[in-house]
């Protein structure tokens, strides 16, 4: 779209905030549209009802009215007047509740300038299907829903599910184990049109793979399977990539129904959503003959991927303290958690993911009579379980020993922090036994050293006289 064609098109703008008002504002401007900006949801309305915009940007918390109210309205007036909603109420629920009352997008604050300007060319394009937006009204408020999180990675998982839950598609979820697969299979299920149907699970990587075909599709003499179990509801097949060959082959012939598998109590085919997961790449499988190549495009209709905590560190503060809250309410002692040591936390590495972390917390609660959990701690119990955790059999990673060092450095710092300078001090720690150990290799041969250290002589020189590096006998 041109700036001559944008001139056509009129955009308010919603929010008490002048400084956004403004950037929006020029933004839009350039881009070409005609503007329009208030802070309060008063003159938006009027705006509306008199005719004007042909899109809205709007906030969710203004001075007068929250934006969740004033949306219904807008539908009633002008239903096919599209609406973005932004919000730092960066939570799963502030997503559903924008689709649920029928918004075009939502954009999470702090927001990229080009998401909001590609959303709203977007808008502008094509206007919100009205259809879809019934649909998703049905999803319902559920502040129990045990999804955390206000990272980016994670505002795109909840537009996601915001989009999915009034569709009734095949969604096949991906991430690493630990990062919430189930919990989002679960969210998908309880948000969406099958609720009142119930919620099945199989786990294929706990089924013996001689049993798969049974526990999923029952047996002849009237045992019935996991696939009639979730009749009108969502079967949830996690870790999807350990299914053997010949259960993914009868379960393409359910999926495409040309096999008759029957519900005996209604005489018809079970009707169920599927949701698949796994942390498996099933791309890589499909190439070594052991995943089917239709089943997965049958299954791969509406995918979504999870990040795993590395990605979103950001969240790690609100999880921890969730988990503490829940630890208590399930028993346990009830602490809280200081800034060191959360952000000792998040300088961990997590291959467990959030499982990991929520498993960490539990612990400390139960083992420790300190109600204040310190970095201290922290440290102790995450050098104590590493080599468990990441399940190595072999030496420890130098990766790993670095960050077992810093971890301890850190938690040792009064306020967590320590003085200025740690990056060359860091490498400086690191290089002089590089240097040392390579140049005792070479018996003292610069040469060779810096051959085998990817460095110029004169550089490596340097650093020798620079660190105070003790020449090996032998050659120089």
């Amino acid at each position: 779209m041109n700036a001559i064609a944008n001139a056509n098109k009129k955009i308010l703008i919603a929010d008490d905030d002048s400084s956004i008002r403004l950037v929006l504002s020029q933004a839009f401007t350039r881009l070409g549209y005609q503007v329009r900006a208030t802070g309060n949801a008063t003159t938006l309305l009027k705006w509306v009802s008199d005719g004007e915009g042909d899109l809205v940007v709007t906030d969710v918390m203004m001075p007068d009215e929250n934006v969740f109210d004033v949306l219904p309205r807008i539908r009633k007036d002008r239903p096919k007047l599209p609406v973005i909603v932004m919000s730092a109420q960066n939570t799963l629920l502030t997503a559903v509740n924008a689709a649920e009352v029928g918004a075009f997008d939502y954009i999470s604050k702090p927001f990229d300038l080009d998401d909001m300007t590609s959303a709203a060319r977007r808008a502008l394009a094509k206007p919100a299907d009205s259809e879809a937006s019934k649909a998703q009204a049905r999803a319902v408020r559920d502040e129990r829903l045990p999804l955390i999180g206000r990272s980016g990675p994670m505002q795109d998982v909840y537009r996601t599910i915001a989009r999915l839950v009034g569709a009734d598609l095949t969604v096949l979820i991906l991430g690493e184990s630990g990062t919430g697969k189930e919990l989002v299979a679960r969210a998908l299920h309880e948000m969406g049109r099958r609720k009142d149907g119930k919620f099945v699970v199989i786990n294929l990587a706990a089924v013996p793979r001689e049993r798969v075909e049974t526990e999923l599709f029952g047996r002849e003499d009237g045992d019935h399977g996991k696939l009639v179990e979730a009749d009108g509801g969502t079967l949830f097949l996690d870790e999807i990539g350990d299914m053997p060959l010949d259960a993914q082959t009868r379960l393409l012939r359910v999926i495409d129904g040309s096999e008759p598998a029957l519900n005996p109590k209604t005489g018809r085919r079970p009707n169920a959503r599927i949701i698949a997961a796994t942390n498996r790449d099933l791309r890589g499988l499909i190439q070594q003959g052991l995943f089917r190549e239709d089943l997965f495009f049958r299954l791969n209709v509406a995918p979504l991927r999870l990040p795993p905590l590395r990605d979103r560190v950001e969240d790690i503060p609100d999880l921890a303290r969730a988990f503490l809250l829940r630890a208590n309410r399930e028993g346990l002692p009830s602490k809280t958690i200081d800034a060191a040591a959360l952000e000792r936390l998040k300088l961990h590495f997590w291959p467990g993911n959030v499982r990991e972390l929520e498993n960490l917390i539990r612990r400390i609660c139960a083992l420790y009579a300190e109600e204040l959990i310190s970095a201290r701690i922290v440290e102790r119990e995450l050098a104590d379980q590493q080599p468990q955790i990441q399940g190595q059999e072999g030496p420890v990673t130098l990766a790993t020993l670095v960050e077992r060092h810093l971890g301890g450095y850190f938690a040792e710092q009064p306020d967590g922090l320590p003085p200025a300078g740690l990056y060359d001090r860091v490498l400086e720690e690191i290089e002089r036994p590089l240097i040392q150990l390579t140049l005792t290799a070479t018996r003292g041969n610069q040469v060779r050293a810096a051959e085998i250290l990817g460095l110029n002589r004169n550089t490596l020189r340097k650093k020798i006289q620079d660190l105070g590096v003790e020449m090996a006998r032998g050659r120089r």
